[in-house]
């Protein structure tokens, strides 16, 4: 008992962190797509990141897989984990606030549950997880307004793009604890590399980076995206999907929320509308519904 309540706190303490670098992601592709376009922003996001994951390996003394097998697991996971959900929250970031962007991709955990509900099914339908996945689903809907049923939300699209992003969020969870036999950065650096060999050419084709002048300000944060909450991030997430679980380490959703809006509101300026307060507290209550233990009951004598 006393061996594993201080890895409990050390796990827990990184699932903070983890949602603390995550929460600061939002800000900085905020402050990133100002100057630099979404694909050209995600594809040096993936190559800083995954070069710096490669390095970290390479001093330990490790060595990344050689077989097919593994690449191509990378590959998919990079697809559900970086390529799509990146390119997608950095384009609606475009005109959605890095706060609001924070609180609808924090419905991972939920999706994370239907998928495993549909799909693997090894998750039991109790009356706690649906009324969190009710309550979730009814703040997305408050986040979103209800002018976008009508369709005629400007934001629409955006806003539909970064619930998309978290589906394949969700999906990502579930299909990353196919790696636990790898130390965790191994998996996030073949994920962030294949990520990149994807994005570049797409980068190069579409931006033509060359011709750009971004900012020192979208410099900075292109960096902080990087280096941080995503090369320091993905090594942690992987770790956590490993100790765990998937649905576990989605808890993270719920934490980053708050930290991902106070940041947004401080330093972007930005604020919510009455139904996006109203949103927000109802995804709090879904997400934790969705990932806080349910106490077990005393045994009858």
């Amino acid at each position: 008992m006393t061996t594993a309540s201080p890895n409990l706190k050390t796990e827990l303490a990184l699932l903070l962190l983890l949602a603390t670098l995550w929460g600061a992601s939002y800000s900085f592709i905020k402050l990133g797509v100002a100057t630099i376009p979404p694909i050209t922003l995600i594809a040096a996001r993936t190559v800083i990141a995954g070069t710096l994951l490669l390095l970290v390996i390479r001093a330990r003394g490790l060595a990344m897989p050689r077989d097919g097998g593994n690449w191509g697991s990378f590959l998919i996971q990079a697809c559900l984990n970086s390529v799509v959900p990146f390119t997608l929250i950095a384009w609606a970031e475009r005109s959605v606030d890095a706060g609001m962007a924070a609180i609808l991709n924090s419905t991972t955990p939920i999706f994370a549950f239907l998928l495993t509900v549909c799909l693997t099914r090894h998750e039991a339908v109790t009356a706690r997880k649906t009324i969190g996945v009710v309550a979730g689903i009814a703040g997305t809907c408050l986040i979103i307004g209800v002018e976008a049923f009508g369709g005629f939300g400007q934001e629409l699209g955006a806003q539909l793009a970064i619930v998309a992003a978290t589906v394949c969020y969700a999906g990502a969870a579930i299909f990353g604890k196919r790696f636990t036999g790898l130390d965790p950065t191994i998996p996030a650096a073949g994920s962030l590399l294949c990520g990149a060999a994807i994005l570049i050419p797409l980068s190069l084709l579409i931006d033509a980076p060359w011709t750009l002048t971004p900012s020192s300000q979208s410099v900075a944060a292109l960096l902080g995206l990087s280096v941080f909450s995503t090369a320091l991030a993905f090594a942690i997430y992987f770790r956590l999907v490993r100790t765990l679980g998937s649905v576990g380490t989605t808890a993270q959703a719920y934490l980053r929320v708050p930290i991902g809006v106070a940041i947004g509101v401080v330093f972007l300026g930005e604020s919510l509308t009455a139904s996006a307060w109203a949103g927000f507290a109802c995804v709090i209550v879904g997400v934790a519904a969705m990932t806080i233990p349910a106490k077990p009951r005393p045994a009858l004598a």
